[in-house]
């Protein structure tokens, strides 16, 4: 199978969706990686690098996309290059569809076999492909949240972690999934006063065993959010329903509620966001104010640290990019059903029930399409 990876083009998005040693097992495995100029050099992965695992070298995106069965790339296709898509191609990336009306039905009329990696789900609920990402944006979140609570950038002027006989900052952290369990972690790294609030008791349990006490969790609900939100210095936003769009939990009242000078960080923005205020912002306009509290909602966070995130990346994206280019996706879909669960859109249908709910479109599932085609 031929192998494309253009270059990505969304704001200052400077990650590759595979290293040169991951390009090295795709070569050998038999297959054939055409890699736009200058993809990596953004991630610090040098071109001779690419060279030396066995890549070829495109010079436009449209001669990467026309020239490939596949397409591996970081982030979902922006307008810019809808046209670049090709009927039947397989699209491997972070798709985030529920919150993207205009991508879902580009793909749907473009008849693209369409895999994202945020919906590619273990038996257990764990998502391994949005995990390391989750990890790193749930890492990067407090020092996010501390670099805006600096009056210069609009804050209120505390530090995170205070200093002695001074309170340290308060932290809000929406959500103990893997963003959310990162970003408590952090943050309390930080000194700051951190709580955690999610609906599931285990995860609270696991944090609150594992950090011993020193974070608070507390069970969700809109009495205790409401009073949380309040009096919090910082909220960071991380919660996720797999493949659907982020259920919005901080209502606007509760935004304008919080004191002036106030950050938001909303991790789950690329899902749509779970605060009421929010909206996708990005690296070079990552922030603006409602409520004299200030937003930080840029969509791919990860992306500013991109050598870190293309090694995270490809390190759990390359063994399912090696089972769809060995047989096609068809085949790597009935041999894996974790696989199944990541086909968003498949032959102008919507696969995924979460994308097809957010849009109010049919769905139907890929294992069913991908029988019809025995």
């Amino acid at each position: 199978m031929i192998v494309g990876i253009p270059k990505e083009v969304k704001d200052n998005e400077y990650r590759v969706a595979a290293t040169p040693e991951g390009v090295r097992e795709l070569v050998d495995a038999g297959h054939t990686v055409l890699i736009q100029e200058g993809a990596g050099v953004g991630s610090s992965l040098s071109e001779d690098r690419y060279k030396r695992a066995g890549a070829q070298f495109a010079s436009t995106a449209d001669d990467v996309w026309r020239g490939a069965n596949m397409i591996l790339k970081v982030k979902e296709p922006i307008p810019s290059e809808f046209h670049l898509i090709q009927e039947g191609q397989i699209l491997f990336t972070y798709l985030h569809l529920a919150a993207n009306r205009e991508l879902t039905e580009e793909l749907i009329r473009r008849k693209v076999e369409a895999v994202a990696y945020e919906t590619v789900q273990l038996a257990d609920g764990r998502l391994p492909l949005l995990a390391p990402m989750s990890e790193i944006a749930g890492r990067m979140a407090p020092h996010e949240a501390a670099r805006f609570l600096e009056k210069e950038q609009g804050g209120r002027g505390v530090l995170m972690g205070g200093v002695s006989g001074v309170r340290p900052a308060k932290v809000l952290v929406l959500g103990a999934g893997m963003a959310g369990a990162n970003a408590a972690w952090i943050a309390a790294g930080m000194e700051a006063e951190v709580t955690v609030v999610d609906k599931n008791l285990d995860k609270l349990r696991f944090i609150d065993q594992i950090h011993k006490g020193r974070i608070v969790t507390l069970m969700s609900d809109r009495l205790t959010l409401e009073q949380r939100v309040r009096e919090s210095d910082a909220v960071i936003g991380s919660v996720l329903l797999p493949g659907a769009k982020a259920p919005v939990i901080v209502s606007e009242e509760m935004v304008a509620s919080m004191r002036p000078g106030s950050v938001i960080v909303d991790i789950a923005i690329d899902q749509g966001g779970c605060v009421a205020t929010a909206r996708m912002t990005t690296h070079s306009e990552p922030t603006y104010t409602v409520h004299d509290v200030v937003h930080y909602c840029v969509g791919n966070m990860p992306g500013a640290v991109p050598n870190t995130s293309t090694y995270a990346l490809t390190n759990v994206t390359l063994p399912y990019a090696l089972d769809i280019a060995g047989g096609g996706l068809e085949a790597a879909v009935r041999a894996d059903p974790v696989l199944a669960g990541g086909v968003n859109v498949y032959g102008g249908v919507v696969t995924n029930e979460g994308v097809a709910e957010a849009h109010g479109l049919d769905h139907v599932p890929i294992q069913g399409l991908i029988d019809g085609i025995r």
